[in-house]
């Protein structure tokens, strides 16, 4: 499945979550999605994105101990839209640390209190990771020049 499509269904499912481990295990699949689309970017993205998806890779597999079901990142097939899907990914992994922020703020679970302190960690680290690849998008665009095509004298 493509990578936007994965995190729609990410942020959709992570919305519909009403108890704590239901967030904390849509924090764990975010987690191992931005490790699957580290990866991914990691081999087949744009060159000055490889070393940053790296660190995204490694930051996704900080994410914590994960519940018992298939990650749904496994089903990533490829990422189409390379700003898309980080602007996406970014949303998703702000919303999770919002959602975590929730959970360890209502527990009384000491053990589920700093579970949650380390997935909105990595989840931080993550959307850091982020934000830096997409910064290398606008550099990169703006270092392009422009296409004859786009002028207007073009259309004579």
């Amino acid at each position: 499945m493509e990578a936007e499509r994965l995190i729609a269904t990410g942020r959709r499912a992570l919305a519909d979550s009403r108890v704590a481990l239901d967030i904390v295990g849509e924090a764990w699949q975010a987690q191992m999605l931005a490790q699957a689309i580290g990866n991914h970017l990691a081999l087949t993205g744009p060159p000055e994105l490889r070393g940053e998806a790296r660190e995204l890779s490694e930051t996704g597999s900080r994410g914590g101990a994960g519940p018992v079901l298939p990650a749904r990142a496994l089903r990533l097939t490829g990422v189409g839209n390379v700003r898309g899907t980080l602007l996406g990914l970014r949303a998703l992994l702000g919303e999770v640390g919002i959602a975590l922020v929730g959970v360890a703020c209502a527990t009384d679970e000491e053990g589920l209190y700093w579970q949650c302190i380390e997935a909105i960690d990595a989840a931080d680290e993550a959307g850091d990771r982020v934000r830096v690849m997409l910064r290398r998008l606008v550099v990169r665009e703006h270092a392009r020049p422009p296409d004859p095509a786009d002028s207007p004298a073009s259309s004579f």
